[in-house]
């Protein structure tokens, strides 16, 4: 039977008394000069675990052999210490015998009943002990170190808990609402439909603005040049209003129809007439020139004595009540064609027939009836073109 490898503490100590001289010192060795140690890597001896095991068990330690009356030869035995203290018994305190059995198969303890094999089981005890109270020791170490760190954040037997993420409980998100493409920009025919806000009393800054470029006549005949100018400080389109202008005087329902002239906007040089959109202040001040007032109804004119065609600024905006506002546009294209009528020669007209297309050189901003006849809404010189 192996004895198991002895694992516990070696500290060195003070060395043992030197009183039994050197042959003290020998007495316990067996033939070979060897000392007797447990099997192992560090081969500690005998003794020194006989007196740890001593020690634990609270019972007088052992003494070394030839220290008590029994042993022969024996003496005062060196002091024994033990195995907590680091020193190895004095090796007087050992003997050996050969094997009962004659074998000499190896070394055993003297003394009666054979006591080096309870010596050597004794060792083997006192390393397990050794063990459990390393263990006892390095657990509670352990348990001192879980328990302050309990002070601070308790936790179960089984480790700390982790706190399950809960779903949230709120309203969800409405999903993102996509993003508008950006809005085409109007054409001409829904800007002239548009209803513009002005006062009926503006009064702007009374300088004039030529609107630049130049449209040329796309008709036959003869080429009647003009120029538009808008009035500073109007909060209306000035390139739409150039832009309606040459549209409408050069349809063919307008008075170049079949040929007879063409229309050409020019910005410089020659014109022979200057179509101006202007505040009701202003338009009733060049009215005023030739002779024209237009404060009345708030109309428009075309100021003979000079240059201008007035076009209010107000009725642009506002349309007039016998055309309502479902009818802007009409009522912008029969504005132009009226005033450059009066500019071209000709005078007013009035309602011929109940039912008729009004004459577009009749008053249709102010009414559509005259001598208890009625028309329709007319926009255009040739309307039937």
């Amino acid at each position: 039977m192996r004895r198991p490898p002895c694992r516990g503490p070696r500290t060195p100590g003070p060395a043992a008394p030197d009183a039994a001289g050197a042959g003290a010192r020998t007495a316990g060795r067996p033939a070979g000069g060897r000392r007797r140690t447990v099997p192992g890597p560090r081969h500690e001896d005998v003794a020194a675990f006989d007196a740890l095991d001593a020690r634990l068990r609270g019972t007088p330690e052992p003494q070394a052999a030839g220290a008590t009356a029994g042993v022969p030869g024996g003496g005062p035995a060196a002091p024994v210490s033990t195995a907590s203290e680091g020193v190895a018994p004095p090796p007087a305190a050992r003997s050996t015998t050969r094997s009962a059995d004659g074998g000499g198969g190896g070394t055993r303890a003297a003394g009666p009943g054979r006591p080096g094999r309870g010596r050597a089981f004794t060792g083997v005890a006192a390393a397990a002990v050794t063990t459990v109270l390393a263990v006892v020791v390095a657990g509670q170490v352990s348990e001192g170190a879980q328990e302050t760190h309990a002070g601070a954040q308790p936790q179960g037997r089984a480790g700390p808990r982790r706190l399950r993420r809960l779903p949230r409980t709120g309203p969800a998100r409405p999903p993102p609402v996509p993003a508008r493409p950006p809005a085409a920009p109007a054409t001409y025919a829904e800007k002239m439909a548009r209803k513009y806000p002005l006062d009926p009393r503006l009064a702007a800054d009374g300088s004039f603005a030529t609107i630049p470029g130049r449209d040329k006549a796309p008709g036959t005949g003869p080429v009647t040049r003009y120029r538009v100018d808008v009035e500073r400080g109007l909060p209306l389109d000035g390139e739409l209003f150039a832009e309606a202008v040459h549209r409408t005087l050069n349809d063919d329902r307008s008075w170049g129809h079949g040929g007879a002239r063409t229309f050409e906007r020019v910005s410089s040089g020659r014109a022979d007439f200057v179509i101006t959109l202007a505040s009701p202040a202003t338009t009733a001040k060049w009215c005023a020139k030739s002779g024209l007032d237009t404060t009345v109804d708030n109309v428009s004119c075309d100021s003979a004595s000079t240059e201008r065609v007035m076009i209010n600024a107000y009725r642009w905006a506002q349309g007039a009540a016998t055309y309502g506002d479902d009818k802007l546009h009409t009522y912008r294209q029969m504005l132009i064609n009226h005033e450059v009528g009066h500019r071209l020669g000709r005078n007013h007209e009035f309602c011929s027939a109940d039912g008729a297309l009004a004459p577009v050189m009749m008053q249709q901003t102010k009414f559509l009836t005259t001598d208890g006849a009625t028309c329709r809404i007319n926009a255009w010189p040739y309307p039937t073109s």
